[in-house]
């Protein structure tokens, strides 16, 4: 799984659009923990540690131990809003976690031994259907990315949630149908599909 992360909060005495607002002046941002038996608690975090731990491409799917009032809550981010001009983050929501809880949460995809595929080793295209995999599993032991074996693909093949070895105690959110993860496409199909998308945006436009 991810390693997990720490993040020294504050409690926010204040609520509302102003208080908000000032905090962000500030180089803080305004965020909540909820969930569990106790009360949501509104609480600020800075900036740029937020940034920070952003960018390290698994924020999301990592348990953040939230430092606070000399005590750390164990959770998990659910959201972080971003500014839609500035793209810096506005609020975070935080859900706490229980020992051993169960929760969903969004893991990416990864291939390998793409050298072994004799379709893209004739000029096949690994076309990507989902980059993540919507996951149930024990909060100690989310997985850090979920591996996907390509050998011995073939033009055409496709690659089905039923096919993927899944982490023991890990299984897939979306139970009522076997969804595709990705399928192995020729170039000129996916340079088809392209022109067809294309011409799609433009008698939508």
């Amino acid at each position: 799984m991810s390693d997990a992360l720490t993040l020294p909060a504050e409690r926010r005495e204040r609520a509302g659009k102003g208080a908000s607002r000032e905090l962000r002046r500030n180089g803080r941002v305004p965020a909540v923990i909820y969930g569990g038996k106790d009360e949501p608690t509104p609480i600020h975090i800075e900036e740029k540690l937020l940034m920070k731990q952003l960018m390290t491409g698994h924020f999301m799917n990592s348990i953040v131990m939230v430092e606070l009032d000399g005590k750390q809550v164990r959770t998990i981010p659910k959201d972080v809003a971003m500014h839609p001009v500035t793209d810096r983050p506005v609020h975070a929501d935080f859900l706490r976690l229980a020992r051993h809880a169960t929760i969903e949460v969004d893991v990416p995809v990864v291939f390998i031994n793409e050298e072994a595929s004799p379709g893209l080793k004739r000029g096949g295209v690994l076309n990507v259907v989902r980059h993540e995999l919507q996951l149930v599993c024990d909060a100690d032991r989310i997985p850090g990315e979920i591996a996907i074996d390509v050998t011995g693909l073939e033009v055409g093949d496709a690659i089905h949630i039923s096919a993927v070895t899944l982490p023991d105690g890990t299984e897939s959110a979306i139970t009522d149908r076997d969804f595709t993860i990705a399928t192995i496409v020729a170039p000129s199909a996916l340079k088809r599909s392209d022109a067809a998308a294309a011409e799609g945006e433009e008698e939508g436009e």
